[in-house]
């Protein structure tokens, strides 16, 4: 019996873990193996740090972005005179299409608002050079308007108020020199109108033109010159035969009537005018023609 009792001890001693062995484990063996140690819980927190580091470091960014953002526009609208209830009209206003992300979208750049801006300047001007010249008649006046709302005579007012670097232009548009082109200058300042227009309404878009118009309406840069005699000259120097005048319409009555007439040019869309008689009509529609294509010299070069 002794020796079968010794034999039962000296195999429990045996099977015994110890502690002191290489790679046994002094959790005994009820521990769980998946049971995280110090270490595994030290790595854990540094990656929460990592990530919450990270997290404040784009946030502060992005706070960044948006302050700089607010500060470009704040300044457009000091040198523009008026103050943005809608700040994005603004911005689309000097988005030029070839930093569009997709040009199915052509109406998030300044197209849309430079079409509006268009017909908002000419209505204005007009009215300006109803009151400013009592005496001129109706051919003076629609050549005063057709220098006043050129390309032209927009970029200028572009360039005085400092507009050029605010353009946003791509790749394409930057290489191909659109930012120095007067015709870009001269749809974003439109298309500034059209946005004055848009937030602020008919006297906020009235105040700014008059504020960058009212000189220049008072003292005209060159001698005018008759619109007909501007396009036809244009005509020639780009092979043109001499432009062609219709009459598409005639209303009211016989004392008073009133003339539409279209003018043609080959390779380009008729353009057309109203006018008290065939004559003045037919300026006005040499006037339409010269502004939409950008004629160099409008009607007010010498």
């Amino acid at each position: 019996m002794i020796d079968d009792a010794t034999d039962i001890q000296t195999t429990q001693a045996a099977t015994a873990p110890n502690p002191d062995a290489p790679g046994s484990d002094a959790r005994g063996p009820d521990a769980s193996a998946s049971e995280p140690v110090a270490g595994d819980a030290g790595q854990s927190l540094k990656k929460k740090r990592t990530r919450s580091g990270t997290k404040a470091k784009t946030k502060g960014a992005e706070k960044g972005e948006k302050a700089a953002a607010k500060a470009a526009v704040a300044a457009i609208e000091a040198r523009i005179g008026h103050s943005f209830a809608d700040p994005s009209l603004l911005v689309t206003a000097f988005t030029h299409v070839s930093a569009l992300k997709s040009t199915k979208k052509r109406g998030d750049s300044y197209q849309r608002l430079e079409f509006l801006g268009d017909h908002v300047l000419g209505l204005i001007v007009s009215d300006m050079l109803y009151r400013a010249f009592p005496s001129a008649d109706e051919g003076e006046l629609s050549k005063r308007l057709a220098d006043l709302v050129r390309k032209e005579s927009c970029a200028d007012v572009a360039k005085s108020l400092g507009l050029l670097d605010d353009i946003k232009l791509g790749a394409v548009g930057a290489g191909a020199g659109a930012r120095l082109r007067k015709s870009v200058l001269g749809d974003v300042c439109e298309a500034v109108i059209g946005a004055v227009f848009l937030d602020g309404g008919y006297q906020a878009a009235a105040g700014f033109v008059e504020r960058n118009w009212t000189e220049r309406m008072h003292k005209p840069r060159r001698p005018l010159r008759d619109p007909k005699t501007v396009l036809q000259e244009w005509a020639q120097g780009k092979g043109l035969p001499t432009p062609v005048y219709r009459e598409v319409e005639r209303t009211g009555p016989h004392h008073d009537p009133q003339f539409r007439v279209a003018v043609d040019l080959p390779g380009l869309e008729p353009a057309e005018g109203v006018g008290g008689s065939k004559r003045a009509a037919e300026k006005v529609a040499a006037s339409v023609m010269i502004e939409r294509e950008g004629v160099s010299g409008g009607s007010n070069d010498g």
